[in-house]
């Protein structure tokens, strides 16, 4: 189906004024209704609103995507709105939408509702298909801009596959799966879109499941999850598994849905698929399956998700702190007791360091916890907080508190175990008031008395000798850290030197970050210099897309430079870790700090010795781009 069979020429306006994006919305709402496409106009209005409160749909670049689907519309549509001025329309870049694309989806099996999304926001990709819509003079213009954009689209794809499935085959296979990363959005969409592409190459129906940092979007129901072949679940953090017991299901890391999606749709047409086995008693663990590695991962994965936002948010606020006193005071006129008090000598300083400390330290606890939840279920919670907190207020921080999750966690399959025979008023009650008191109890005791001593002389002899590296040991450890940030661009190692580096602010060592978040870094922003400095090593798409990921790369979103990792890992990897140590390495080197867990180049202000940070970037950028431009192969289209 083309995009302009889904525009009715009722529901094209060129040249809207809205104040609002209320009022936006209220408009393109009307075109689609005018349009004669909707059974019950108020439902839809209702429903493109409710999808508004989840989360906007303002994607960016000046372009915005509301939508509703539901038994309330008759036939899908689409209705357009150009607004020369723009709208603010709370867009996720910040800026105003100046084209608005309202999408109707029936409730049907063909999914037009995410198709349309997915071919809109790749041809909104060129500026120049946006630029030739928003200068349309007519509708005529505007319908005729899409087609040529659409039709040059087609006879690329011809021309890449000139072999395709046709439309009336009957499908091979019908495929759900569910895609989870523990950090955002960009590994969990980037997955559910290479398995959507994997399943349609492969004649396959398929429905997938988001569980961003937004939660669960577009759930898989019961009655679809009975009905299906084969269930992929890839995702590195804990996931409602018990759903699909009796179901043939995959399990894997959410980076394989990128890089393996072929592969995996092979094995779910195979029919070779081992039957999922969930457990029956509604206090008993879910567990998910895959090798056991994998579910360690993701109990682990789970606490990280959780504990991030804390750290990200009371990191930048502390580093903020010591922002304010470098700038409003002079350290060299302060006696040598007030320079212990750097961070809260002025009242803004101390306000913002009060706050960020605050947040700093639900770190532990809640990293705990959330491990100790993804084993033992809810009752799990309470023990690994309170493990959490025993290695917070002790000395065996971070890796005590790791060790306290699991801890907790196993306590509690402990504990079921040993009141398993309770009778049946008393077992009622085992979740509310034995669980907490015999399992806070025994987690405890444990922290006190086996894991403080031995890890906390660990943690304390760790920090110690990170404090006191210097040349060579140093500058190794940078290159370590920081390389490891583009192995696996999200993964497990890029995970662990991330993980390294956050502990290494709790306990005092900015250098550690400062190393880990400039190999992160590197990836994508060499991707999209070697894009622009050497174009025969691309595809159209890859040179189209790659300056893009400047902008990820800045905001340190190491995941950008994923899609050309899977598409040639052989090439790409070496020339990324080369440049991300090499980065790693001179950050080390220069005595670059960074107190702040995120942030990219918007944190750069509480970067210690920022210049030659920014310096060891571009270096690491510079290198990684010209090994790429020499490794690569020219690419014949």
């Amino acid at each position: 189906m083309r995009i302009t069979d889904l525009l009715d020429r009722r529901s094209i306006a060129l040249d809207a004024k809205p104040a609002s994006k209320k009022e936006a919305l209220d408009t393109v709402i009307q075109l689609m209704i005018d349009s004669g496409k909707i059974k019950d106009a108020e439902a839809y209005r209702k429903e493109v609103y409710r999808r508004e409160e989840e989360g906007t749909t303002g994607i960016g670049e000046g372009l915005a995507i509301p939508h509703g689907k539901g038994e309330f519309v008759e036939k899908p549509g689409l209705a357009a709105l150009v607004v020369p001025e723009g709208v603010d329309f709370e867009s996720l870049d910040g800026e105003p939408a100046t084209l608005i694309f309202l999408i109707a989806a029936p409730n049907t099996a063909d999914n037009v509702h995410l198709d349309v999304l997915s071919k809109l926001s790749v041809m909104m990709m060129d500026e120049n298909f946006a630029d030739s819509l928003r200068n349309a003079k007519t509708v005529d213009e505007f319908l005729k801009v899409i087609d040529d954009a659409e039709e040059a689209e087609n006879e690329e794809k011809t021309e890449e596959a000139p072999v395709e499935t046709t439309a009336a085959a009957a499908p091979v296979c019908k495929v759900l799966a569910v895609t989870s990363c523990p950090t955002g959005i960009a590994h969990t969409y980037m997955a559910a879109e290479g398995l959507e592409k994997a399943a349609k190459a492969k004649n396959c129906t398929i429905k997938v499941e988001t569980r961003g940092s937004g939660g669960a979007k577009n759930v898989l129901t019961a009655e679809e999850i009975a009905a299906a072949d084969c269930i992929i679940v890839a995702a590195d953090t804990q996931v409602p598994m018990d759903r699909f017991h009796g179901k043939p299901v995959i399990s894997c890391h959410v980076a394989d849905g990128i890089s393996k999606a072929e592969e995996l749709l092979d094995e779910a047409i195979s029919g070779k698929v081992p039957l999922y086995q969930a457990e029956t008693k509604p206090q008993e663990t879910v567990k998910a399956s895959g090798s056991v590695g994998h579910k360690i991962y993701m109990q682990l994965m789970n606490g990280v998700s959780h504990m991030l936002p804390f750290v990200v948010g009371g990191g930048i606020l502390i580093a903020i702190a010591f922002l304010i006193d470098g700038l409003c005071v002079d350290m060299t006129t302060l006696p040598a007791d007030m320079r212990a008090n750097f961070g809260t000598i002025t009242p803004a300083a101390a306000l913002f360091k009060q706050i960020g400390g605050v947040a700093f330290a639900f770190m532990l606890p809640v990293l705990a916890g959330f491990i100790a939840m993804s084993i033992g279920d809810r009752p799990g919670l309470a023990l690994g907080f309170v493990g959490g907190s025993i290695a917070a207020s002790g000395s065996s921080g971070f890796l005590g508190a790791l060790v306290a999750g699991f801890l907790a966690g196993y306590t509690i399959v402990f504990l079921r175990k040993i009141f398993d025979k309770l009778p049946e008023a008393l077992e009622k009650i085992a979740p509310v008031l034995l669980y907490p008191l015999f399992g806070i109890l025994i987690v405890g005791l444990i922290m006190y008395f086996v894991v403080e001593p031995p890890v906390g002389a660990l943690n304390t002899a760790m920090n110690t000798a990170l404090t006191n590296m210097s040349g060579t040991s140093k500058v190794l450890l940078g290159i370590l850290v920081a390389g490891m940030m583009s192995i696996d661009m999200g993964g497990p190692f890029n995970k662990a030197a991330y993980v390294f580096g956050t502990a290494s602010i709790a306990a005092g060592n900015y250098d550690i970050m400062a190393a880990v978040m400039v190999g992160g870094m590197v990836p994508p922003c060499a991707i999209a210099l070697s894009t622009i400095l050497f174009k025969k090593k691309y595809t159209k798409q890859e040179r189209e897309s790659g300056p893009t990921n400047f902008i990820m790369g800045l905001a340190f979103i190491t995941e950008g430079a994923i899609p050309f990792a899977a598409s040639d890992p052989l090439r790409v990897l070496p020339s990324c870790i080369v440049g991300s140590a090499l980065a790693g390495a001179l950050s080390m080197a220069f005595d670059c700090t960074l107190m702040a867990p995120h942030g990219g180049i918007f944190v750069f202000p509480v970067v210690g010795n920022a210049l030659m940070y920014l310096a060891s970037l571009v270096a690491g950028t510079v290198v990684a781009a010209v090994l790429l431009g020499i490794l690569k192969k020219d690419v014949t289209e």
